[in-house]
């Protein structure tokens, strides 16, 4: 590393001719740290993964600044950033099975990065490709090299992901949404794999998901981000114990706890009303404020976001004790 950091993103937009769906978003990732991005669907986050690493579908385009290994991504041509991922960066996507390629068997794959990023001999990135898949637990790994991806299970094709994503010891992988599709069981196997293989390899992690038990277990940091803005961040267990932005409060109140389904008499979890706004009708100021149970006036002005540590961009953020602040 050439810099204390593994990212370092600073007012980062993306956007099509005439559409904004990320407006302004800037966080760091020390090296070696883990950061959550959480939000509902829309918000934003993986148009934020992708317009960092130059994979955003066509017609979108990212301006700003995403420095990483030395070098601005956004600056860099096609070819120096496909040289980049799978080397420095490394991107776990949420669906696996659109992800691989089906007519190449798994261990060609996996092999394909170590052979395009490092010197290994054919029998040296063989060597590899059966040792990442031990490290994936997975069975029989010397006869699974010659599987297809149609003949794992999800859980098996999303550890065949990961397998990936470390095979070249990356300075950063970035997770979105890795275990959506997969029930809960393997979930928790596939994150727990994901976790140690990260720590062992002293990767720095970005985590995307809307699952916020999963940042609270995997992650130092956590951004929240709300119609293309990051609305509030700072240390997991600060911003999860004692939220400042009304969203955050709203995200964890519609997360099912013991507590909550052990309610007499309730038969719903709550839930924040209206929905994300299309990116076509954006509301001014404060996005969320149509949708605020604290909104006033001053919420159609867009509220700061200055400062390190943990900040909201709020202009009634709630106190410690749970209240608005006095207006």
């Amino acid at each position: 590393m050439t810099t204390a950091n593994a990212l370092e993103v600073r007012n980062l937009v993306v956007h099509s001719s005439h559409l904004v769906a990320v407006r302004g978003v800037s966080f760091t990732i020390p090296a070696g740290g883990r950061m959550g991005l959480v939000g509902e669907s829309g918000s934003g986050k993986t148009l934020t993964a992708l317009g960092m690493i130059g994979l955003l579908p066509a017609g979108w385009r990212a301006d700003g600044s995403v420095l990483h290994d030395g070098v601005d991504l956004i600056r860099q041509s096609d070819r120096a950033l496909s040289r980049r991922r799978g080397r420095t960066l490394s991107m776990v996507f949420q669906d696996p099975s659109s992800a691989l390629d089906p007519v190449r068997r798994v261990g060609v794959q996996i092999s394909a990065v170590i052979w395009r990023h490092t010197d290994a001999s054919g029998r040296e990135a063989d060597r590899q490709v059966i040792d990442l898949l031990e490290l994936m637990k997975l069975p029989r790994p010397k006869q699974l090299v010659r599987a297809y991806p149609h003949e794992l299970s999800g859980g098996q094709r999303q550890r065949v992901m990961i397998a990936m994503a470390l095979a070249c010891y990356p300075q950063l992988i970035i997770a979105d949404e890795p275990t959506t599709a997969l029930d809960v069981t393997v979930q928790k196997q596939v994150l727990r794999l994901l976790n140690a293989a990260v720590q062992d390899r002293g990767c720095a992690l970005l985590m995307i998901t809307h699952n916020l038990p999963i940042i609270a277990a995997m992650c130092d940091t956590v951004a929240v981000m709300y119609a293309g803005r990051i609305v509030e961040m700072g240390p997991v267990e600060a911003v999860f114990r004692t939220p400042r932005h009304h969203y955050t409060r709203g995200l964890l109140d519609s997360q099912p706890t013991m507590d909550n389904i052990a309610l007499e008499g309730s038969s719903r979890l709550i839930s924040i009303p209206g929905m994300v706004p299309p990116l076509d009708r954006l509301p001014a100021g404060c996005a969320f404020h149509p949708r605020c149970p604290a909104s006033t006036d001053q919420c159609v002005t867009l509220p700061d976001f200055d400062g390190d540590g943990w900040r909201a961009a709020c202009w009634h953020p709630i106190r410690a004790d749970g209240r608005d602040r006095p207006r």
